[in-house]
């Protein structure tokens, strides 16, 4: 991985698209708090790099969550992104992760396939109705969809595992809410563990903004001549305390 002046880890880079490293703790995307993100990271380092005066353009394109590190794909044109969005909502673009979860897995291998919710938007204008009203609403805005992922254990200690895990479709915290489910929550991911597992990761798991996920691999094609391009990065070093 190529670092850059402004310590981006560039993967890959033609006249279209961009991949990046992004770290754990780091917004793909910026939000209300304010803090810089990794979208407005590539975007400094390509007004430095090409010496653009003006606005960079930047085409997000998918997120990972805050705490997963992992490869993020930017769009550099407006031809790069569309091409890049299209193969999302086709499910050409192969994504494989690793996570440590608690436990083992009863199987070794397996497709999992669930239903999952999410509320699409936040309810506004929640404080003037009443609890009727707001449970309709809440029904209204959360949608129900498939969420389908295949694993295989490739390491396993008998306190942790350690999977690879290729997503079928992309569902919001699917991954981590189908391991949660399946009775083996990702290390450190407080949010879907249960209160037994989240005692668990106390004293073992001693970082707040990181849970044990990572986008590790990414096939895609590129936008002019649909070359395919097969990116892989190491799984973090401190992994290696918890899998041997």
């Amino acid at each position: 991985m190529k670092k850059t002046p402004l310590n981006i880890k560039v993967l890959y880079e033609d006249n279209h698209v961009i991949a990046v490293f992004k770290p754990a703790g780091v917004l793909t995307q910026g939000d209300s708090s304010g803090r810089t993100s990794l979208y407005d990271m590539v975007k400094d380092y390509l007004k430095e790099k090409y010496n653009k005066p003006g606005n960079v353009y930047l085409g997000l394109v998918h997120r990972l969550d805050k705490p997963v590190s992992g490869i993020v794909l930017f769009g550099k044109t407006s031809k790069g992104a569309s091409r890049l969005s299209a193969q999302f909502r086709e499910h050409t673009i192969q994504k494989t992760y690793h996570a440590i979860v608690l436990g083992k897995p009863t199987e070794q291998e397996q497709t999992l396939k669930q239903t999952v919710n999410k509320i699409s938007f936040f309810v506004q204008g929640y404080s003037e109705k009443s609890d009727e009203e707001l449970l309709a609403e809440i029904k209204k805005a959360t949608k129900t969809r498939t969420a389908e992922l295949s694993y295989q254990v490739t390491k396993a200690n008998g306190k942790y595992s350690l999977l690879k895990v290729l997503p079928r479709t992309g569902r919001f915290h699917q991954i981590r809410i189908q391991m949660a489910k399946m009775g083996c929550p990702i290390l450190g991911d407080n949010k879907y563990a249960n209160s037994i597992d989240r005692g668990k990761f106390k004293g073992v798991w001693p970082h707040q903004n990181r849970i044990a996920l990572s986008a590790t691999g990414i096939l895609f094609k590129t936008a002019v001549d649909a070359k395919e391009v097969g990116l892989e990065i190491p799984l973090p070093e401190d992994w290696n305390a918890y899998i041997k």
